[in-house]
């Protein structure tokens, strides 16, 4: 299998205000809106995030981020006004969770320095 691209979808109950939190989370609007229910965003070119609205699977998704640092990106997020969880130790790596609006979970991850 030679993957070119992945999407990552998280589901919403409400379109518009989970915009307004995960444009805060990625520190930008969205790329493009292709269809109704559905804005994507785009951080290479081959790693892009779409924000579905559905409520029946809202609070149902996980999304996993890869940033480097983290301790920085805690301090971003705080300062806009989301409620990151503390930075946790997970042995080869750190990792930090929180919840959007629906409940949905959302982790960053960052890779030991050594």
């Amino acid at each position: 299998m030679g993957i070119e691209t992945i999407f990552a979808h998280v589901s919403c109950s409400n379109l518009e205000a989970s915009v307004k939190w995960y444009q805060k989370l990625f520190g930008k609007a969205p790329a493009r809106r292709p269809m109704a229910g559905l804005v994507e965003w785009q951080f290479t070119d081959s790693a892009e995030v779409q924000l579905f609205e559905d409520k029946d699977k809202a609070g149902t998704s996980t999304l996993t981020i890869g940033v480097l640092p983290l301790e920085p990106e805690r301090k971003r997020l705080t300062d806009a006004g989301l409620n990151p969880g503390p930075v946790e130790d997970a042995k080869d790596f750190y990792i930090m969770r929180m919840r959007d609006p629906d409940n949905n979970l959302v982790v960053l991850a960052s890779a030991r320095l050594n």
